[in-house]
């Protein structure tokens, strides 16, 4: 963001990423994003929070952060050699207004082999990253071999969509 040309600050909230079992996976980005935004409402005075949350969605179903090596190692072997969807919800939350929206990108893997996927969980541990992984880590440098979309909705913010929401916010004179 500070290559867009903005000035923020990084403060985190806890949140649990809870979504309701029969919400549609295409929404549930979204939602988590809206719930990380609503723990700033008490006390956003004149701020402008931007909360973001990402899902890896293979055949409809979301592939969260994995609970240990295992759970990792299973999520990669399901990604490797087929494509998969990132979603990235994002929510603005302002003292007007609260705005939200969605971007995805398809993700196209290669065929991984286990020494891979082995060296990246023990290498990179990706046990914060949904579906086991992050584009800008080894397994996406040699994994991704084809993306339709954002580079950057796959590492977790649309920062195109975001500068559009955004840049109406700018001081005078920035935009």
């Amino acid at each position: 963001m500070t290559d867009a040309g903005f000035q923020f600050t990084i403060e985190t909230r806890p949140t649990d990423e809870i979504f309701p079992p029969s919400m549609p996976a295409d929404e549930v980005a979204e939602y988590l994003a809206r719930q990380k935004a609503d723990e700033f409402r008490i006390d956003l005075g004149s701020r402008i929070v931007l909360c973001a949350d990402t899902v890896v969605i293979l055949d409809r179903q979301i592939l969260n952060k994995p609970s240990d090596e295992a759970d990792a190692s299973r999520m990669l072997r399901a990604l490797s050699g087929r494509s998969h969807r990132v979603r990235t919800g994002v929510c603005i939350l302002t003292p007007d207004e609260t705005v939200s929206f969605t971007d995805e990108t398809t993700v196209l893997f290669a065929s991984l082999t286990d020494e891979e996927i082995t060296y990246y969980i023990h290498e990179c541990k990706p046990f914060d990253k949904a579906g086991a992984y992050g584009a800008q880590d080894f397994i996406g440098l040699v994994g991704i071999e084809q993306l339709k979309g954002s580079f950057y909705t796959v590492m977790g913010l649309p920062t195109h969509r975001v500068y559009q929401a955004l840049k109406r916010y700018a001081v005078e004179g920035k935009e």
